[in-house]
C-alpha cells in the first residue's frame, strides 16, 4: 500500500511539473537534538525526495527563542519558492508550540496543526490533515474497512493524532470532506479501566493513539474487531502505524 501511495504522489508531482509549475519545496525547521525528532525528519526528507519534492532542513539549537522561530516561519511564509512548512514537534519547554504552529501560513501548514486547518477539519471542510490521522484514514479507505454505522474506540485524545482521527471517523460522509459516519468513543488516561474494557468489547474498530504501546493492555478486544495502532512502541526512535484484519482472539 505504501509503495502504491508513493507512486501516486510521484505521478502527481510529475503532472504538476508538466503544467509548468515549480517543483514543490518543503522547508523543515528542527530544534534541538531529540533523537526521535531527528529520525522523523530524516524519514520525511527521504520520503520527499522519493516522490520528487525538494526539501531543506533548518537546524536550530534548543536554546533558540520563540521570537526567532516566528521570524523564520514569517520568512518562509513570504518565500514564493516554499510550498510547505513543517516545524518538528516537540519544541523546548520555553517555546509555546501552539503559537509557533499558528505562525505558519495555513496554506503552507503541511502538518495541519494551524488553528484554521484544525477548524476546517472539524467543520468537514478541505484542509491539511495531520499526517498520522490521514494515514489511519487512508488505510481504512484503501483496505475497504466499513465505518458507516460502526462503533469505533479511539484510545488517545491528543490534538495532533487522537482528535483528528476521531473527527475523520465520525463526521458526515456526504460533506465537503467526507467522513466515516461512525459512532466514535474517545478514551484517554482518565478513562476508568473497566469503562474502557466495556467500550472496547462493543467496538468494531479500535485505533490506539495513546503514546506507549503499553497503554493497550487495558483493551479487551473481541474476535472480529479491526485493530489499528498509531502509537509509539518501546523504542523511542521508531513509530508504528499498522492494522490487523478482523481475526484476533480475545486479548
Amino acid at each position: 500500500m505504501a509503495k502504491q501511495i508513493q507512486k501516486e504522489v510521484q505521478q502527481g508531482v510529475e503532472a504538476w511539473l508538466t503544467l509548468g509549475n515549480e517543483r514543490p519545496h518543503l522547508s523543515i525547521v528542527l530544534v534541538g537534538d531529540n533523537p526521535a525528532s531527528h529520525t522523523y525528519v530524516r524519514n520525511k526528507i527521504r520520503a520527499a525526495s522519493a516522490v520528487g519534492i525538494c526539501s531543506e532542513l533548518i537546524l536550530k539549537p534548543k536554546e533558540v527563542s520563540q521570537e526567532e522561530l516566528l521570524d523564520i516561519t514569517d520568512q518562509l511564509n513570504m518565500d514564493p519558492k516554499v510550498s510547505g512548512i513543517l516545524v518538528q514537534l516537540p519544541l523546548p519547554d520555553h517555546v509555546d508550540e501552539r503559537t509557533v504552529c499558528n505562525g505558519i501560513a495555513p496554506g503552507k501548514d503541511v502538518d495541519g496543526f494551524h488553528v484554521v486547518n484544525m477548524g476546517r477539519l472539524c467543520l468537514d471542510q478541505h484542509s491539511f490533515i495531520p499526517a498520522t490521522a490521514s494515514a489511519v484514514w487512508e488505510i481504512i479507505k484503501r483496505t475497504g474497512i466499513e465505518t458507516f454505522g460502526k462503533n469505533v474506540v479511539v484510545a488517545g485524545r491528543s490534538k495532533n493524532v487522537g482528535l483528528p482521527i476521531a473527527m475523520l471517523l465520525h463526521t458526515d460522509g456526504d460533506h465537503e470532506r467526507p467522513g466515516g459516519d461512525a459512532t466514535v468513543t474517545i478514551a484517554h488516561r482518565y478513562t476508568p479501566r473497566e469503562r474502557l474494557k466495556t467500550q472496547t468489547r462493543l467496538a468494531d474498530i479500535i485505533v490506539v493513539a495513546a503514546g506507549a504501546c503499553g497503554n493497550e493492555t487495558s483493551l479487551h478486544i473481541i474476535r472480529g474487531c479491526v485493530q489499528m495502532s498509531a502509537s509509539s512502541p518501546a523504542l523511542p526512535s521508531a513509530c508504528v502505524l499498522d492494522y490487523s484484519h478482523p481475526s484476533s482472539s480475545v486479548l
